[in-house]
């Protein structure tokens, strides 16, 4: 059976392996991908309900801080 991509309108992952494929990390509910520019963007679990996508949480050059930038995130979001 082929492995469907990732689609950004649904959300869903066939299976790990796409998601090393595409540099798909996700944690927490907040997704980190690698770009073609060889940055990494962190977006948001939850569409943006006016266009339909994932809300762009900021790009950077590194998955660490990317990674550090995600745990930012989540420590404002409880606090």
């Amino acid at each position: 059976m082929k492995s469907q991509p990732y689609s950004a309108a649904s959300g869903a992952l066939d299976g790990t392996d796409s998601a090393l494929r595409i540099g798909l990390v996700r944690k927490g509910g907040i997704m980190i991908r690698r770009l073609k520019s060889g940055q990494y963007r962190i977006y948001s679990r939850k569409l943006n309900p006016k266009t339909g996508k994932r809300r762009n949480l900021g790009t950077f050059a590194t998955k660490a801080q990317a990674e550090k930038h995600e745990r930012e995130i989540q420590y404002f979001k409880r606090h």
